[in-house]
């Protein structure tokens, strides 16, 4: 899926790090947390937190495993595991998060600071996880956090704030070779819709404009629509809305879902559905259960192997809409 060595991508991250002065107090969600020394031992939890440490040359000693978009169901997406590769590493602990977090794998790695800048965390997550180490949790609300800000506090809770702000620096000018090579984005509003049940699309639910995939639409040049703003409420990274009330959305040029043909052919043919101008014009994007549907929501070692691809797919919906 890649048009370049990833491996170039990621040399500039191999130099030295920084002097960083302690203690750090980093504010977040649900206080403060002060980390008094570099830590050597870094543990990630949820979901692409790991992937900071990884392309700045750091192997946590326990991640997240891979529960979406893992081809082989190893627990770990291709984009980590080339990443380990160049690193010459082994795979890291793979915590188990299909019950939710599991707090006693995480102690067993015995970290020295917890990343969990993208997150889910609850009150009661973050007060046990804080137990074991300090916690970087994420700034605003659950799920919400935008790639730059990810990295920005991942990077601060590791010690590494300058190379942090040189990575986004290098995915920021990757993004933007990208959008040039395909200039019928610009302008172009988009939404995300979740997951739809081809057999029943009475409820329309999709991503709110605090969505991190919704937020990605903008780097590549697309438009938020107006529709999908008025409908965003406070703190909420998504939304519902009924079928019955599709014409709300007569403003999206273009609809990215999970889904196949089946979903496809549903669409089409419900009728209230069907009259979405992005439906009528067949301007959807449909991302699977592998590799690129999950680096939809972008993270620093997922979008560099999946970008053009993506932008590709949604061009080529651009296109259908004019």
């Amino acid at each position: 899926m890649r048009s370049f060595p990833i491996w170039l991508f990621w040399l500039a991250a191999a130099g030295a790090g920084h002097a960083q002065d302690y203690p750090i107090a980093i504010p977040h969600a649900f206080g403060t947390t002060t980390i008094a020394e570099r830590p050597q031992r870094v543990a990630t939890v949820n979901s692409g937190n790991h992937e900071v440490p990884l392309a700045l040359g750091v192997v946590p000693v326990g991640m997240a495993a891979a529960n979406y978009g893992d081809d082989d169901g190893d627990g770990i997406l291709p984009w980590v595991a080339e990443r380990l590769e160049e690193l010459g590493a082994d795979a890291p602990v793979l915590f188990d998060e299909g019950d939710g977090i599991d707090f006693e794998a995480v102690a067993a790695t015995q970290p020295d600071v917890i990343l969990a800048a993208y997150s889910g965390l609850t009150q009661a997550d973050y007060d046990t996880l804080s137990q074991i180490a300090p916690v970087v949790a994420y700034p605003d609300a659950p799920w919400t956090t935008e790639w730059r800000q990810m990295i920005r506090m991942n990077s601060a809770g590791m010690g590494m704030a300058v190379e942090g702000d040189a990575l986004i620096a290098r995915m920021e000018a990757r993004i933007a070779e990208t959008a040039a090579r395909h200039p019928q984005l610009q302008g172009k509003t988009a939404m995300f819709v979740t997951h739809l049940d081809s057999t029943n699309l009475s409820v329309v639910n999709f991503y709110s404009a605090h969505d991190t995939r919704v937020k990605f639409f903008a780097d590549l040049g697309l438009a938020m629509p107006r529709s999908v703003i008025e409908a965003t409420r406070p703190g909420q990274y998504s939304g519902s809305i009924s079928a019955e009330r599709i014409d709300a959305f007569d403003d999206v040029d273009i609809v990215v879902t999970y889904g196949g043909a089946p979903l496809l052919a549903a669409m089409r043919a419900d009728p209230l559905m069907r009259h979405m101008p992005a439906v009528a014009h067949d301007a959807i994007v449909t991302l699977g259960n592998d590799p690129l549907g999950n680096a939809a929501n972008p993270t620093p070692l997922g979008l560099p192997w999946v970008l053009e691809d993506y932008a590709a797919l949604l061009a080529g919906a651009a296109r259908k809409s004019e």
